[in-house]
């Protein structure tokens, strides 16, 4: 279960902490309430406003949920953006095409996605990914469950007109 409360609360009563939620970015970057910008200019503040709210460098970062819409103009956008903020560096995998279009469920989804690969220090492979498109230049973890080392891992979460959510989860 994710369950959002303040670190001492949980500990004070007894709670199993997996991971916690260190930084949140949000934005929008659409030019019509349902038209995103092909640019990721939203995406890419969002990602960054969640690592300068947890005070995390980009390099600290070895691993990222994306929110993998499973459409051609919007994964290679994500991709980019990942790419600029990132680097070539994070392994990056996608819960979307594993859980459908949950809309409002899909957010916490990821988030719980992520928090435990951080706590297990495995990234499963993306469900459903049998080839990657050639645009999509980031290390995409396709084919089997990858052992890492993950301090800190984003999750976004994109949505209708463009908004963004961004988390930063660290380890416990």
């Amino acid at each position: 279960m994710l369950v959002l409360e303040r670190a001492a609360d949980a500990r004070a009563r007894g709670a199993r902490i997996r991971a916690h939620v260190s930084g949140y970015g949000a934005s929008a970057d659409a030019h019509h309430p349902s038209a995103p910008d092909p640019g990721g200019a939203g995406a890419e503040r969002a990602i960054r406003a969640a690592l300068a709210d947890a005070l995390i460098d980009p390099d600290e970062v070895a691993h990222v949920n994306a929110h993998g819409t499973s459409t051609p103009l919007n994964d290679v956008t994500e991709a980019r953006v990942i790419r600029r903020v990132f680097g070539e560096r994070p392994a990056v995998t996608s819960t979307k095409g594993a859980i459908g279009h949950l809309i409002g469920a899909a957010g916490a989804v990821e988030a719980a996605y992520t928090v435990l690969a951080v706590q297990h220090g495995t990234v499963p492979p993306t469900a459903n990914l049998d080839s990657q498109d050639p645009e999509i230049a980031v290390d995409v973890v396709a084919k089997d469950a990858r052992a890492l080392a993950i301090g800190a891992a984003v999750s976004n979460s994109f949505g209708f007109g463009g908004h963004n959510a961004v988390l930063v989860v660290t380890g416990a």
